[in-house]
């Protein structure tokens, strides 16, 4: 009998990852045994396969059913073997042009505009190569990616090459009906992110006069046409007092989670911020002070407090962000960023880094990791400095930072934030301080006092 594969399934097979599918819609790959990769790999509609217990519970568990006559798999759905490490996702700066010059930019070394852009054809280029490389879901950003002349077409033609858009960084301000239909009509769904830096304190940050009212207009448009919206607010010693009431709005705008980042040490808002960069232990005070309020208030949306908190109102549940691994989930052979190892991280002039957060770090320091607009995106998940950096382990660091191996937190911790670390320390091996000061200053206790009702993840690591 003739067997062809679901619809939403798909065979992947990497370096060191030989035997997987995707799921279609969902970033990860999922692991298979090699007895039911190799059934699924015959189940393309033509070949017979001979009936077994594996071939039944692969039926039953919804990877492939029995054929129909003519039936063929999708060019998504075909089995592709992969010469390179497993990377699922691509966080790709399609341009670096922007028609704001915001005073934090964290992709600029200094405070000139950027000019880079991939082409048509560039981008063309780089899509394929990303489908070669067993590449599945792509966040598109920038700059600002919808000021690219060629937007659409470059969305059209991942979606052709079998990817999609999981995620779209924008300011919001070229988000028209017109866009959005078309977006729509390419079966382009994506979580839209947004920036938005307080009632009354946008236009600064984001250097435009009128940036807030174009901003809210954009997130209005977006979930009226049933797009989920996530916030991005950077906070800083000018608009902290903010952030309850900008909270209160964009609950009420039916956007779905607020991610509030402290504005950090970024080469630019370094030069930008004067004396308006909160300290690590203001940050988290201040944010204690917001999250106290919050959970009075009868909102419902999300909250993410970069580096600090996540926070789930709905299910009256929180996480702090200190804690990366579980009572007996470490080991030595982690990455030292799992978002690093799992999502490759392209400029908008093609250069790669371990991830955007560290580009304008890298461009002022001349790091260079390796360029797709020259090489290909290829052979740098194959054999690579890239490749190196990005699979460091935390091994690695607790080797390069005493700090670190002899703290009692790490193998919870496992070092922190990469990008942070870089920036607080100018190592990227060195310690993330944010981390040190959260356990050292038992903010765990304060947050458990901040949000009396609320039940914490990791509770036994944290109180047992």
């Amino acid at each position: 009998m003739r067997y062809i594969l679901s619809d939403n399934v798909a065979l992947r097979s990497w370096r060191l990852v030989p035997y997987a599918y995707y799921i279609k819609g969902l970033r990860n790959a999922k692991g298979l045994r090699s007895d039911e990769y190799e059934i699924l790999s015959r189940c393309d509609g033509q070949q017979e396969i001979e009936d077994s217990a594996c071939l039944q519970s692969l039926v039953s568990r919804g990877f492939c059913r029995p054929s129909q006559d003519g039936e063929t798999l999708s060019n998504w759905q075909k089995e592709r073997i992969c010469d390179n490490r497993y990377f699922p996702a691509m966080n790709w700066m399609i341009t670096g042009r922007c028609n704001y010059n915001c005073l934090h930019c964290f992709n600029a070394a200094d405070n000139q505009r950027l000019q880079s852009e991939f082409t048509l054809e560039e981008a063309r280029r780089l899509i394929e190569d990303a489908e070669e490389c067993g590449i599945n879901a792509i966040t598109i950003t920038g700059g600002e990616p919808m000021l690219h002349p060629h937007f659409l077409d470059i969305i059209r033609s991942i979606y052709e090459h079998g990817m999609y858009v999981e995620e779209l960084n924008t300011n919001g301000f070229f988000i028209t009906q017109e866009i959005l239909d078309e977006m729509k009509e390419i079966g382009c769904r994506p979580l839209i992110k947004i920036s938005f830096d307080g009632v009354g304190h946008h236009d600064w940050l984001r250097n435009r006069q009128g940036a807030e009212e174009d901003t809210l207009r954009a997130i209005r448009l977006c979930v009226e046409n049933g797009f989920l919206v996530k916030a991005q607010t950077n906070v800083h010693r000018l608009n902290v007092h903010s952030m309850l009431p900008t909270a209160q709005l964009l609950n009420d705008m039916g956007v779905c989670e607020m991610r509030i980042i402290r504005t950090t040490e970024a080469p630019r808002w370094v030069q930008n911020a004067g004396d308006a960069c909160l300290t690590m232990e203001e940050y988290f005070d201040t944010m204690l002070d917001f999250l106290r309020e919050y959970v009075k208030t009868d909102c419902k949306m999300e909250i993410d407090v970069w580096n600090f908190v996540r926070l789930a109102p709905q299910r009256k549940t929180y996480r702090p962000s200190s804690i990366e691994c579980g009572e007996g989930e470490y080991r030595d052979s982690l990455p030292v960023c799992r978002g690093n190892r799992g999502m490759v991280a392209v400029g908008a002039n093609g250069n790669l880094y371990p991830c955007h957060q560290m580009s304008g770090y890298y461009e002022q320091h001349h790091w260079f990791l390796g360029n797709v607009k020259t090489d290909g995106l290829k052979k740098y998940l194959k054999e690579s400095s890239y490749l190196q950096n990005v699979c460091a382990t935390v091994k690695d660091l607790a080797e390069h930072n005493e700090k670190c191996a002899k703290c009692r937190w790490f193998k919870y911790c496992c070092g922190g934030c990469r990008a942070l670390g870089l920036a607080l320390t100018e190592d990227v091996f060195g310690p993330d301080l944010s981390k040190c000061l959260f356990f050292e200053g038992e903010y765990w206790h304060k947050l458990d006092s901040a949000m009396p009702g609320y039940t914490s993840a990791y509770r036994n690591i944290l109180f047992g």
